[in-house]
């Protein structure tokens, strides 16, 4: 049935079920995994400042973020090897979580992404938005929203 998912992941206790969930499905499907992180980009107010300044902060801004998603990579990967399931990580810096998800699923050609929903409700996703909802909306690989 699926033999590759997908799946976004951002370091937070709520991913970590993910990683759980993903990992139980990888196992049983005999599926592998491809985890995804997505950073932030550098913030207007860097860009905003003059230039010797601004080299210095992207790059520690990079290094740190660089540095998060390779920490959370490596937790997932960690994980996947003990219950023997084949990883691949993959991770860019964006603020257009959304449609990074999306195209970073397509590219690698996955044919599950499983999401974790915050399940803040209604008025939650007024207040916050729901990826899970626009991530649906740009991709035409299946979704599994966990809860």
């Amino acid at each position: 049935m699926f033999k590759h998912l997908f799946v976004p992941v951002d370091g937070s206790e709520l991913s970590q079920k993910a990683i759980d969930q993903s990992l139980a499905l990888a196992q049983s499907l005999g599926a592998r995994i491809t985890g995804f992180v997505c950073e932030p980009a550098l913030p207007v107010s860097v860009v905003n400042a003059n230039p010797h300044t601004f080299v210095r902060q992207m790059e520690a801004f990079e290094a740190r973020t660089e540095a998060h998603a390779n920490k959370v990579l490596t937790h997932f990967a960690e994980r996947a090897a003990a219950v023997g399931v084949s990883f691949d990580g993959e991770h860019v810096s964006t603020d257009a979580t959304d449609s990074a998800i999306a195209e970073v699923a397509d590219r690698v050609k996955a044919d599950l992404i499983v999401m974790i929903t915050h399940g803040r409700g209604v008025f939650g996703e007024l207040l916050y938005g729901s990826h899970t909802k626009n991530v649906m909306s740009r991709t035409q690989v299946p979704l599994l929203v966990l809860h």
